[in-house]
């Protein structure tokens, strides 16, 4: 018997539309404004205070609800409230309408929680046991502030650079300290070939639009600047991309309301021209890998503000990229750094990522800060495996510390729970079944030399085991216990050698 069409449109209705229930407004509403630039966060991420008092604030602005009690442009100077105008973050009319935007505003309050539940972290209390520890007094000055760590085994020495733009050297074998130059303001990346040093630095290290950043090259008394009017640089990476012998410079714009991932490609002539590879803010790091196996070193970016996600930029010719979002994360998880390692041994680079950000509005030790394993199936289609909880996970490195053909972990956390753990500043992650995910941890336990934020690591005394540095900024990023404080600001300690034991 033939199906007439009344038939079809009846069985088409019972399939979609009288089987979908109708969302109510006030979800299409959150659906719509809250997802439109970045994933909508799930409203019991944040509780009901945060929501009302410092989100939905500033969310407002950014559609355009600009009221005399929330202004964007509050307590800015005049040139800062131009760069903010020029970003177009905040709309001169409305793009919602009062009425709509009073219901989401409900909407979102009622269905918030009083408070969100701090799940107790799980680490046994274990001392150090991989790793000696050694503090170091780079000067005799209290208090430390250090944006720039790096370990120089060619040079047998330690950089470090410090928000007063101070560029130094630590000499493993005499373990003395001399300074190497000014260079204006907070350091972020800085390396020594032959003569020549090249620094970047920040510019204004807190959080603004005026791009005050450079990328300058010392030799001698003469300095040449290599490019200027970044914005808040925080990763530089050298390399040769296209295979001609110069090297390009990558360098992460963290931004603020606008931030980039900006190439310089050196001409004929020795002068760097540039090129926007990705115009999102918070580009915090860029690793170098042939991710496709064409031949041709691809580009893996974190990018940890706003809409938070991990990209592949494929390279074409030219310098030309192709741009994948891989993987994408909460705006209020704080993404803060990852590592390229092939986890389980299939081959393929699985993306490590940590997130522990706590320092804008929304300030409270969030249940899902920590580290994430994130497996590539091949194709570069990553899925989440692992989640080892760790309030304000800001820093990892994954190695084969105890070199027993696993991968284990070093994790910094910048914002850990100081009133109950304190010394989860530090946590060291021993693989013990890397198939059901296993790890014994250890930590060390002494707070009060320093609030560890940097670290690197390589094998520092030579003995064929990899070592770790950290180094401190005792900068008060958000509120902490009045004895941390006060210790913090009596302390020598710079940095803290961990020698690996293995050896």
């Amino acid at each position: 018997m033939a199906f007439k069409p009344a038939f079809y449109f009846i069985l088409l209705c019972i399939m979609v539309s009288c089987n979908t229930e109708k969302r109510s407004k006030e979800v299409v509403l959150y659906e719509n404004y809250c997802a439109s630039c970045h994933v909508a966060p799930n409203i019991n991420d944040l509780p009901k205070d945060i929501w009302r008092d410092n989100v939905l604030p500033d969310m407002g602005a950014r559609l355009g609800i600009i009221t005399p009690e929330n202004h964007p442009y509050y307590k800015y100077s005049f040139d800062e409230q131009i760069a903010i105008i020029k970003t177009g973050i905040y709309p001169n009319r409305p793009i919602i309408n009062e009425e709509d935007w009073e219901l989401l505003v409900d909407y979102i309050i009622s269905m918030a929680p009083d408070s969100v539940v701090n799940n107790a972290i799980n680490i046994d209390n274990a001392e150090l046991s991989q790793f000696n520890t050694k503090p170091v007094a780079l000067d005799s000055v209290k208090g430390n502030l250090y944006t720039f760590l790096s370990i120089d085994t060619q040079h047998h020495q330690i950089l470090t650079g410090n928000r007063r733009g101070v560029l130094s050297a630590y000499d493993l074998k005499t373990n003395t300290n001399s300074d190497i130059g000014n260079f204006d303001l907070a350091i972020t990346d800085a390396r020594i070939i032959g003569d020549s040093i090249f620094v970047t630095n920040m510019g204004i290290m807190d959080p603004n639009e005026i791009p005050r950043g450079k990328t300058v090259l010392k030799n001698g008394s003469a300095t040449a600047v290599l490019q200027d009017s970044l914005h808040r640089p925080v990763h530089t990476l050298y390399i040769d991309l296209n295979k001609n012998g110069n090297e390009e410079i990558i360098i992460s714009e963290f931004g603020n309301l606008k931030g980039k991932l900006t190439l310089l490609e050196k001409d004929s002539y020795g002068f760097y021209k540039n090129k926007t590879l990705l115009n999102v803010p918070g580009t915090i790091r860029v690793i170098a890998k042939d991710m496709d196996r064409d031949g041709k070193q691809d580009l893996v970016v974190m990018a940890a503000q706003g809409d938070e996600a991990m990209y592949i930029l494929y390279q074409k010719d030219n310098l030309n990229f192709e741009v994948e979002k891989v993987i994408r994360f909460s705006p209020v998880y704080g993404s803060s750094w990852f590592e390229l390692v092939d986890y389980n041994g299939d081959g393929y680079d699985d993306i490590i990522t940590v997130n522990g950000d706590n320092a804008d509005k929304s300030i409270f030790h969030k249940p899902y800060h920590g580290m994430r394993i994130h497996l590539n199936d091949g194709n570069n289609k990553f899925t989440e495996t692992f989640f080892f909880p760790l309030n304000g996970a800001t820093r990892v490195i994954a190695n084969d510390f105890d070199q027993d053909g696993d991968v284990d972990f070093a994790l910094l956390s910048t914002f850990p729970d100081y009133e109950k753990h304190p010394d989860y500043n530090f946590v060291y992650l021993k693989n013990e079944d890397s198939t059901n995910y296993s790890f014994s941890s250890e930590h060390f336990a002494d707070i009060n030399l320093g609030r560890w934020f940097l670290m690197d690591v390589d094998d520092i005394d030579n003995d064929g085991d990899d070592d770790l540095v950290l180094s401190a900024l005792n900068y008060s990023f958000t509120p902490v216990p009045e004895y941390f404080e006060k210790v913090w600001k009596e302390s020598y300690t710079d940095l803290l050698i961990l020698e690996n034991k293995l050896h």
